[in-house]
């Protein structure tokens, strides 16, 4: 490479001195042909009389250099990528002329699972969250160890637009349930994709966002007293507009939860009507999505006649095994619900917050309302951010910058990866007494710090400090108290 490169410079010399050396005879060249050289000749010599013509020319006359206009430069980072946005709306704008679907010979399957391991600590706190935990108003109860969930399952398809999913929890073996359990159609004009059997109902952002990606280790008040454990048998149709900006699901369910019967025999359906729609209305492309806002209305109409299912309870945000918050069965021939929800995420940071409200209409007692909500604010503190599903409106899979990992070197040191760190606080409150029912209030703030090994392993810590009040149970020392817990889990998913 030297070599060459002094080559070249001798090059460039010589042909520099060979130019110097031609450049006066070039220049008087030049100049003869436009103008007569003038000569001085001595005395008494012919004095010879020559007529030059100024030769015509036949272009115009070079103009002095001007500055050239500014110009705006990009890198080449955003031109590559606006070339690859050109390409895809290309793509997708062909797509569109033509779309086919895919032939399947035979049915197809994807094995799924996730394993949850948590360690719940509750250190005694006042008599009442003592007395509702364990019958004694001056014991906190007893620790927990052991599997929240351990998932099993298996989804496809069976034809070019028919879908299926079996998903099974085994977390506690002699209560084994079905958790996604359904088959489906899809590719269908205006409906879209619809699935029969159990599903999520369309209610509760924080339970239709996956228990593999939510940002605390349990559910607020509200989202799971209003919506226990979610899924229910129903018809369910799903839509998403071009563009993916909004999305939408509704559908007919029973109330009752059949996850570990897998059916009723009965004449009283126990029938709710439920829907959601949702818009992203700002998904910044440029970054992949590290910044967007959502918002969500839902509701539902619910007809549990005497069959029970007009009773919300729920724990205190933590896995204890008493659930502290109870309203008892209405009575109520039938209650609506509302909810509102909303999501702001900028790089880095996520501001998320979410309403509910329940009317119950009771013939024999005054009608009485419930309600709450929650909002948290999370950061990664390693740079990353939350992926949103424009789809389903719901959050996505983090994947680390860099993966947590630690190895020898054979110089005898060592190298190490940190993974994705992630810090956030939320507020929670939920109301459930109103008339003759004392079911409880309550208040919690949790801090939480979520350890993302990889995409699909990861460690979340819980601290939280709650208080319950204008909460009435026969034999309890008083009607309010405060308390505290912590919770660990090592999670993975495949």
């Amino acid at each position: 490479m030297e070599t060459h490169t002094m080559k070249t410079s001798w090059t460039c010399r010589a042909l520099g001195l060979c130019l110097g050396a031609l450049a006066p005879a070039l220049g008087y060249g030049q100049e003869s042909i436009y103008s007569a050289p003038q000569i001085d000749y001595p005395s008494g010599a012919p004095n010879y009389q020559y007529n030059y013509e100024q030769p015509q020319q036949f272009y115009a006359a070079p103009e002095a250099p001007q500055a050239l206009p500014a110009v705006d430069t990009v890198s080449a980072a955003s031109y590559y990528n606006l070339l690859e946005r050109v390409e895809k709306l290309e793509s997708e704008a062909a797509e569109e002329a033509c779309k086919e679907v895919d032939i399947i010979g035979k049915p197809t399957q994807k094995w799924s699972g996730r394993v949850h391991f948590d360690y719940w600590n509750f250190p005694d706190n006042s008599a009442l969250p003592n007395f509702l935990e364990s019958g004694d108003a001056n014991d906190g109860g007893d620790d927990f160890i052991g599997f929240r969930r351990l998932r099993f399952g298996v989804a496809g398809d069976v034809s070019e637009n028919m879908v299926y999913k079996i998903e099974m929890e085994f977390a506690n073996p002699s209560k084994l349930a079905f958790k996604d359990a359904y088959l489906g159609w899809s590719e269908l004009p205006f409906l879209h994709t619809v699935l029969l059997g159990n599903q999520k109902r369309p209610y509760g952002l924080d339970h239709l966002n996956s228990s593999r990606y939510n940002v605390f280790m349990e559910r607020p008040f509200t989202v799971e007293a209003f919506n226990q454990d979610a899924r229910r048998l129903g018809l369910q149709s799903y839509g998403v507009s071009e563009g993916e900006s909004w999305n939408w699901r509704f559908g007919y369910f029973l109330m009752d939860d059949l996850a570990q019967t897998g059916g009723q025999y009965d004449d009283n359906y126990q029938s709710e009507i439920a829907g959601r729609l949702a818009n992203t209305f700002w998904y910044d492309e440029t970054s992949g999505g590290r910044g967007y806002a959502h918002w969500a209305v839902s509701g539902s109409a619910a007809f549990p006649g005497s069959g029970g299912d007009d009773h919300f309870l729920t724990r205190p945000e933590a896995r204890t095994d008493a659930k502290w918050y109870d309203t008892g069965t209405l009575g109520a021939s039938n209650y609506q619900l509302v909810g509102l929800e909303g999501v702001l995420n900028i790089g880095a940071f996520s501001l998320v917050g979410e309403y509910q409200h329940v009317h119950a209409n009771r013939s024999a007692n005054p009608d009485v309302d419930f309600g709450g909500g929650y909002v948290y604010a999370a950061y990664w503190l390693t740079g990353e951010y939350t992926p949103w599903e424009r789809d389903s409106g719901t959050l996505g899979r983090t994947k680390p910058l860099e993966n947590f990992w630690i190895v020898n070197r054979c110089d005898g040191c060592r190298s190490y990866g940190w993974g994705a760190w992630q810090v956030a606080a939320r507020y929670s409150y939920g109301d459930f007494s109103d008339q003759d029912i004392f079911g409880g209030v309550g208040e919690s703030v949790t801090l939480g710090v979520n350890w993302w090994w990889n995409p699909n392993a990861r460690v979340q810590f819980n601290y939280i400090n709650g208080r319950i009040s204008d909460r009435v149970v026969a034999g309890a020392p008083s009607d309010a108290g405060w308390y505290d817990m912590f919770g660990l889990r090592f999670m993975v998913d495949f």
